[in-house]
């Protein structure tokens, strides 16, 4: 295992620049996930750790050597890619243990390997199978297998969840933390889904073009956003952002622009009382929750988490009651500012 540490690095792609200065350290052990929308560098930023990308300015260091030039079989990595990449005329036992055989190592060596990782991913039973008789949730662990057996300082993982179905996504989230939990690795890994990224992290990197807008672990990143768009892409559903001048009884110091508050730190009370009035739009029934969002006119749409029980119609009037303690503000440039006690 090995820290990493990313020191002013770019990346440009001719004159365009997809990666703007990014400082981070990874300590040794720690699960960091690389969170963003769609285009905002990520998955590059991960290659280039990986050495699978240039660095066009910058340092990359794995265990305090400086890698940046080195290609990427010398930076003792190991990545799990999206697609499996799995050989499919070959058993899982020989999927697992081919980076060995290709290394020249004895078979008694890759054959104990390979047995280690299949107990760890409990791939036991299927080692003479091939890659068509699985399931994609056992064809991930397969390739997670591969990784293992390299023994790699550092596991970079790009959107591997990403092509199974719904329960096969939260099945590997529990297989994938316990490997963590196991091997006490150091793991990077990148995902769209901001789930995944909350319930896996000790820590979660957000990105915004090119840019790290906050790091921190997934409760300081929802309960004290750094800006507008930490505060609504963490969070499901996001967090309710209004101008501050359309919410009543709230003492706010003159910068505070916006104020944000999450969908379950606002109560539903009697129409005429409360912080904010608004219309039943829509009533969204998930079983033990219900989402109700209101039209509070210039406030916009506003999203409120209640129970599931709930026995209001669309088209009723009623009043929001916002729990103080809870409210986020934001200035005229989306940065969080502290609101008067």
């Amino acid at each position: 295992m090995s820290s990493i540490e990313l020191k002013a690095v770019e990346k440009w792609f001719g004159n365009a620049q997809v990666i703007k200065g990014v400082d981070l350290t990874i300590d040794e052990g720690e699960f960091v996930i690389f969170v963003g929308p769609s285009g905002c560098g990520k998955s590059t930023l991960l290659r280039m750790i990986a050495g699978l990308e240039e660095t066009s300015r910058g340092q990359i260091m794995v265990g305090g050597r400086d890698a940046t030039a080195e290609p990427p079989n010398k930076r003792g990595l190991a990545m799990v890619f999206q697609s499996y990449a799995l050989y499919p005329h070959m058993s899982v036992r020989d999927n697992v243990g081919f980076p060995l055989k290709s290394a020249g190592l004895p078979k008694e060596e890759i054959e104990a390997k390979v047995n280690e990782a299949a107990r760890v991913l409990k791939l036991d039973s299927y080692l003479n199978r091939r890659p068509k008789d699985l399931s994609g949730g056992q064809r991930q662990r397969v390739a997670i297998g591969r990784s293992i057996v390299r023994d790699p300082t550092a596991f970079l993982f790009d959107e591997p969840l990403s092509n199974l179905d719904a329960s096969l996504r939260v099945e590997m989230r529990y297989e994938i933390a316990k490997l963590h939990q196991t091997l006490k690795a150091t793991m990077i890994y990148v995902t769209h889904d901001q789930v995944e990224a909350m319930t896996l992290a000790d820590r979660i990197v957000v990105l915004e073009f090119g840019k790290i807008a906050q790091v921190g672990t997934p409760r300081e990143l929802y309960e004290k956003p750094a800006n507008l768009f930490v505060a609504q892409f963490i969070g499901s559903p996001r967090m309710n952002v209004m101008p501050a001048d359309t919410v009543s009884s709230v003492t706010l110091p003159t910068e505070a622009k916006s104020l944000g508050i999450r969908p379950e730190h606002i109560t539903l009370v009697e129409a005429g009382i409360g912080h904010l009035q608004g219309t039943v739009d829509v009533l969204e029934y998930l079983g033990a929750d219900t989402f109700v969002i209101c039209d509070c006119g210039r406030a916009g749409q506003v999203t409120v988490r209640v129970n599931g029980d709930v026995t209001l119609a669309p088209g009723e009037r009623t009043g929001l009651a916002f729990q103080s303690e809870n409210l986020h503000g934001f200035d005229s440039n989306g940065l969080s500012t502290a609101l008067v006690a």
